[in-house]
């Protein structure tokens, strides 16, 4: 039976929500009037003092939501009991969706899509450096997996100097599954890799591409590696042998500019 038009609408919603943790990124996101903050959730067993008593001040002059909780409700919640301090902060994130219904929207594109998948990002201010310059440079949309990437805490947000509420994340629930279903739409999946013949910059993708960035010391994975239908080397002088993944990440974001 197919999905209701209430429940999809439901689910879009959520698939745009971000949810931040921890004090100072509360009030710091609370404070930042171009955020579209949605609910406030607190441990009841917080002191109505000091930042706690300045977070709950900026949210009632939001009219935002506020919802307590036990500890352990926070703490599922925030998907982080350890350091959530006992404040999460729901945040939509206008350009956050599920990859499948981007794809489903992909054959309505007007031009050539550029994507980049995260196959293992495991440092969260790698993370948050990548996402910072694939917004702001020729990417449409970043493909990332819970499983196996860094999660999207307080540390990737400051590293993305907080780019990430803004960027067209692509969420999937497996990175295989999602280059997978981009193969079965013709995309082409493209990898980096040190021995391949054709450059970064010599390649002109003839339609919708996705480009993988791999794990900072052990690259791409076997399974993903497989579904590659193109791979490419970056020129390396002075003996160096790779670059760190943030970096290779920002070139593939500019590498576009150079067909203009």
């Amino acid at each position: 039976m197919p999905d209701s038009a209430e429940y999809r609408e439901k689910k879009a919603f959520f698939d745009r929500v971000l949810t931040v943790y921890g004090r100072k990124p509360v009030l710091e996101a609370l404070q930042d009037e171009q955020l579209q903050c949605h609910t406030l959730h607190l441990a009841d067993s917080n002191r109505a003092t000091g930042i706690i008593h300045d977070i709950r001040q900026l949210a009632d002059a939001r009219g935002l939501s506020v919802k307590q909780h036990t500890r352990e409700q926070l703490a599922r919640i925030s998907k982080n009991g350890k350091q959530d301090q006992g404040v999460a902060l729901d945040i939509l994130c206008p350009d956050f969706r599920s990859l499948a219904d981007y794809l489903g929207d992909l054959p309505g594109a007007d031009s050539p899509r550029r994507l980049l998948a995260l196959d293992g990002i495991s440092n969260p201010q790698n993370l948050g450096m990548i996402i910072r310059s694939a917004a702001a440079g020729g990417i449409d949309g970043i493909i990332w997996s819970r499983r196996g990437n860094a999660a999207l805490g307080p540390l990737v947000v400051k590293a993305s100097t907080g780019t990430l509420y803004r960027a067209p994340l692509l969420v999937t629930p497996s990175l295989p599954g999602g280059l997978q279903d981009c193969r079965d739409l013709g995309m082409e999946i493209c990898i980096l890799e040190a021995s391949a013949q054709k450059t970064l910059f010599a390649h002109r993708p003839g339609g919708h591409c996705v480009y993988v960035l791999g794990n900072e010391s052990e690259g791409v994975s076997g399974t993903v590696s497989r579904l590659a239908d193109t791979r490419l080397s970056i020129p390396m002088n002075n003996g160096v042998e790779s670059l760190n993944v943030a970096v290779t990440a920002s070139l593939i974001a500019y590498a576009a500019y150079f067909d203009r």
